[in-house]
């Protein structure tokens, strides 16, 4: 049986966020990766505010080296930007895929977003919920969990409404490690799981 590309989009509205869980899902699911229990976590950033893969390991290390490469990589979220990376989310067959979106409503994040197969919510305030499942619905993409930014709570919140994840993550913090937090490790599996359409990792 061939497996099928999964490719969720990870979206929500600006400083929800949305980079430090990146990362924390990505050390999760390397971590199953290394012990063969899932595939490769492929990443894709799609938005150009010059947080990169490699962004969050230098914030730990040298915060102001960070700070420096991000502003000389950040760029304009140009239509010929939004072209590459719809490109390259279309072009990627690995099975598991995470795609970082930027935090705004347009055409251009719906160019990219189109090849997706799955969505993912991050978001701070309530009212930023709305807007965000009318765009995944627009795309035909199924919403796999929405989840709350909680900055200033002390505990994640894990629960479930029909097949959708919902819940909290709590103090997403640039330079923490947020891997073994309970939500993101709930999130890392069920990624894993929709990825899991031949068995090969269980």
């Amino acid at each position: 049986m061939q497996q099928l590309a999964i490719k969720v989009v990870l979206c929500g509205s600006p400083h929800s966020g949305k980079s430090c869980l990146r990362e924390g899902l990505k050390q999760a699911m390397m971590s199953m990766h290394r012990a063969g229990k899932a595939p490769y976590p492929y990443f894709i950033t799609a938005c150009p505010d010059g947080e990169g893969a490699w962004f969050a390991e230098t914030v730990r290390n040298n915060p102001a080296l960070a700070q420096q490469l991000k502003d000389e990589y950040k760029s304009k979220f140009t239509l010929e930007f939004a072209q590459q990376k719809a490109i390259q989310v279309k072009n990627t067959c690995l099975p598991l895929n995470m795609i970082d979106l930027g935090g705004k409503i347009d055409d251009k994040n719906k160019l990219i977003a189109s090849y997706a197969t799955h969505a993912l919510i991050l978001f701070r305030d309530i009212t930023q919920i709305t807007p965000w499942r009318e765009f995944c619905l627009e795309l035909n993409l199924p919403i796999i969990a929405c989840i709350h930014s909680d900055y200033n709570g002390v505990a994640d919140r894990i629960d479930f409404e029909s097949s959708m994840l919902i819940g909290s993550v709590h103090r997403l913090q640039r330079g923490e490690d947020i891997s073994e937090r309970p939500m993101v490790q709930e999130l890392a599996r069920l990624l894993v799981g929709l990825s899991d359409s031949s068995n090969l990792y269980k």
